[in-house]
């Protein structure tokens, strides 16, 4: 037998960093010429909890498919959040997503995760432990919701850099 043909090695299958939990399949539909075409939309978010997290969709003709998308769509989307202590939020924040609004709200140490919906399960794969949420907006979209939620998050981004920038501005 001769080496025409090589066996190809597989590499192992990474170990993913990211934990994922799925906040709401939709079955959507497009009316055609010849009837309906129905398809899934799945809302995903992806955090490590410590830190980092990320909300994505994804739509396809099968549940499984439609998750896929939405976990792919969420890494994309990844933001890092420098909690304070380790455990909360640095101070209080609102946010506006479309018609979702948020309120975010350090609280002391041993109070836990004190929140309901999209914004719960955000706050906990980004790895909050000490926070007061609650969703103000009238609107029961899980998406817009975990949206505002992510919104409030990244303002932190934003303040800390800033603030990063301002220390170095002064030394100089």
């Amino acid at each position: 037998m001769t080496d025409t043909f090589k066996r190809r090695e597989r590499k192992p299958k990474q170990q993913d960093e990211f934990d994922d939990r799925v906040l709401e399949i939709r079955r959507v539909v497009r009316v055609v010429k010849g009837g309906k075409r129905f398809s899934f939309r799945a809302v995903v978010v992806v955090g490590d909890r410590k830190g980092r997290v990320g909300v994505g969709t994804g739509k396809g003709s099968d549940v499984v498919a439609s998750i896929q998308k939405g976990k792919s769509s969420a890494r994309k989307n990844v933001i890092h959040v420098d909690l304070h202590e380790n455990r909360t939020i640095p101070y209080d924040i609102d946010a506006k997503y479309s018609a979702a609004r948020v309120r975010l709200r350090p609280v002391r140490e041993g109070h836990g995760l004190v929140a309901g919906g999209a914004a719960r399960v955000v706050l906990e794969l980004v790895g909050v432990k000490d926070i007061s949420a609650k969703i103000i907006g009238t609107t029961n979209n899980k998406l817009n919701n975990a949206m505002a939620t992510m919104k409030a998050l990244r303002e932190f981004v934003n303040f800390t850099a800033y603030a990063e920038a301002r220390t170095k501005k002064r030394k100089a």
